[in-house]
């Protein structure tokens, strides 16, 4: 049986990924936006878990005469809005609705741009509009290539104009984009390439689809998982279980059954942030022993124990020795390029 289209719900979406620096990027490109297209837009921004979603709808409202708001799970997805991504939830598209879910982060991020863009093109295919701008690392990467490999457009912001280019310059490096733009000239192109494209939607792969349940889901069986990737050597810094290597994606990217995910550089920093989290530990239990070899010593030779006062001395210089090469271990892990 043919759905039936939901009211209002627009041929095409536009799916937009920024995160360091991205939040002035947004609100100069939204200004150059045209109403009246078979367009519904969505935002994700990478920055604070908590409070940033209220205040992007705000400053983005000053920008543009479109309804900005954050988009509610279960909500239909209406033409000529702006809808923000809420502060700790994924956001996913489907059959014309929201999706939000709690699931685990992908790239040390929840919501993802990834998520989001896999979604799309599952959801819209050819009729999906990708647009990267200012960010850190290749977030967005993975999911700009779900997007193309379903027929959809691909478009970055210029990285000579981006606050911190390498997201932009991330999916330029690893894949063919229809349009580097500055931000005046994205509401321009959008309109043309809606009023151009043509034909039906062009066939979603199997893979895609999978990957995609995968954030609806929260976690899949391990057959599903083994079905887009091949076991890897590396655990997951999150969980522990094991992590797969993605298939045919244009970063090397791992992700677990359980939903956790990383691109290769966004491994490494998740890698250096757990093993910091454990050195201070570390640190902190050795600080203890420190302070309480110092009042052995001090006990020791107060009760004239000359010989065991001096062993307990020699324990706490140790001591202290292990801790300054930790603290230097702790300084270079936290010297990893982190957003």
């Amino acid at each position: 049986m043919k759905k039936t289209q939901i009211s209002n719900s627009p041929k095409f979406i536009v799916v937009i990924g920024a995160s360091a620096g991205g939040l002035n990027a947004l609100k100069e490109m939204v200004m150059g936006f045209n109403k009246g297209l078979d367009v519904a837009y969505c935002i994700v921004l990478h920055l604070s878990r908590k409070g940033i979603g209220d205040f992007v709808v705000h400053a983005l409202s000053s920008s543009t005469l479109m309804p900005c708001s954050l988009a509610i799970d279960g909500g239909v997805i209406k033409k000529d809005h702006i809808y923000i991504a809420r502060p700790n939830q994924h956001l996913l598209v489907k059959d014309g609705k929201f999706l939000l879910g709690p699931g685990p982060e992908e790239n040390r991020f929840r919501p993802s741009i990834d998520v989001l863009f896999r979604s799309a093109a599952v959801s819209y295919s050819s009729h999906a509009i990708g647009i990267i701008l200012s960010g850190m690392l290749d977030d967005g990467t993975s999911g700009m290539w779900a997007i193309k490999r379903c027929g959809g457009t691909c478009l970055v912001q210029d990285p000579n104009e981006a606050e911190y280019p390498d997201m932009p310059m991330s999916v330029i490096d690893n894949m063919d984009v229809d349009n580097v733009l500055r931000l005046e000239e994205f509401g321009d192109a959008i309109s043309k390439m809606v009023k151009l494209k043509k034909g039906k939607k062009k066939a979603v792969p199997k893979e895609l689809i999978t990957e995609s349940m995968i954030a609806e889901r929260t976690a899949v069986s391990i057959d599903a998982i083994g079905e887009i990737a091949d076991t890897s050597v590396f655990a997951c810094p999150d969980c522990g279980g094991n992590l797969w290597e993605v298939k045919d994606d244009v970063v090397k990217r791992y992700r677990c059954h359980i939903g956790h995910g990383y691109t290769e550089r966004d491994l490494v920093v998740k890698q250096a942030e757990v093993a910091g989290n454990t050195l201070w530990v570390a640190l902190r239990m050795m600080e203890e022993r420190k302070h309480l070899l110092k009042k052995m010593e001090v006990d020791s030779a107060k009760k004239g124990h000359k010989s065991t006062s001096l062993r307990h001395t020699t324990k706490h210089d140790e001591m202290e020795r292990h801790i300054d090469k930790l603290k230097k271990m702790l300084f270079d892990l936290q010297n990893y390029e982190t957003e």
